[in-house]
């Protein structure tokens, strides 16, 4: 009875059932389960400690990687094998609340970040020495001419640094002070020399007009209180003949992200994004897919266009004589 009723203390706690419920869908390690779970790393460590000493959760070491995934006693009928579908009710029951829809947000987005950087997560036959997808992006780069680049709403400069790569000039704006000293701090211990960092609104670029050949706002669009004026910003900066780059979300339900990531706009639907492009004043507008993972709320959408030359003036022939 004294096992019993430490265990049934154990599962008592909302966090560690939310860590079962994660970890019954594959393995991950602790990094993963503290973005899963929006909890501190000592607290998933803390609590991981507890399942494994209870014999519900095992640990793996791989790689130099440690992962934990669901003991295999969970599910058997020895040990805490009738435990288990009392528990699984209970997850399909709760699927629908708040905190778990999110846990299941963050979840799947884990699992796109494993496919596009092409972790094997055990599976060696997806292993191929040298493989990923950030080599492959940086090869695309020396297919580019040197362009100068805005990266708007560049955040801690991830994406500013990849663009630094090929660019012949990156300007990256934020508003936040704090994730710009970030990012200048990246940028210095990768000794990148090639970017400006400035100050400056979504919808008040700190830019001239007609000053950069591609205007870059990735994940940026969703947080700009007027869309429309953002955009129109961003092809403002552009030279003519110079393209506009929006990666953002596809429409979505998830209102969690408005408190946690502060996200003015649940997404865009492809046509509403092609219709933001176009009235900004861009042609040949191109949307499409960048990333979907099956089961995953949050899809990203890429959307491109091109700002036109102005039209060339007709010159007079002149008059037979």
């Amino acid at each position: 009875m004294q096992t019993a009723s430490a265990l049934f203390r154990l599962l008592a706690d909302s966090t560690r059932l939310r860590l079962l419920r994660v970890l019954s869908r594959d393995r991950f390690n602790v990094s993963e389960l503290r973005g899963i779970l929006a909890v501190a790393q000592s607290g998933v460590s803390r609590h991981l400690g507890l399942l494994k000493d209870a014999g519900l959760v095992r640990e793996e070491r791989e790689s130099g990687y440690v992962y934990y995934r669901l003991a295999d006693e969970m599910q058997r009928r020895d040990g805490h094998g009738p435990l288990w579908p009392l528990l699984e009710a209970q997850f399909a029951e709760s699927a629908g609340e708040p905190a778990v829809r999110q846990d299941e947000a963050r979840l799947q987005e884990v699992l796109r970040h494993r496919k596009e950087n092409f972790e094997t997560h055990g599976d060696l036959r997806q292993l191929v020495p040298g493989r990923s997808w950030a080599a492959w992006a940086r090869a695309i780069g020396h297919l580019l001419p040197p362009l100068d680049v805005a990266d708007i709403g560049c955040g801690e400069g991830y994406l500013t640094l990849e663009a630094a790569r090929w660019a012949r000039t990156v300007v990256a704006v934020d508003r936040s002070d704090a994730v710009l000293e970030r990012a200048k701090a990246l940028a210095a211990r990768r000794r990148v020399t090639n970017v400006q960092w400035k100050k400056g609104d979504l919808a008040r670029l700190p830019l001239g007009d007609a000053t950069v050949d591609v205007a870059l706002l990735s994940q940026a669009l969703h947080h700009a209180s007027d869309p429309e004026q953002a955009l129109a910003e961003a092809v403002r900066v552009l030279k003519p003949g110079g393209r506009l780059l929006v990666l953002d979300l596809r429409e979505h339900g998830e209102q969690w992200v408005r408190t946690r990531f502060g996200d003015r706009w649940l997404g865009f639907s492809d046509a509403a994004l092609e219709r933001l492009l176009e009235n900004a004043g861009v042609r040949d507008v191109r949307v499409q897919v960048g990333a979907r993972q099956s089961g995953d709320p949050f899809v990203v959408l890429i959307a491109s266009g091109r700002k036109p030359e102005p039209p060339k003036a007709h010159r007079r022939k002149p008059k037979a004589q």
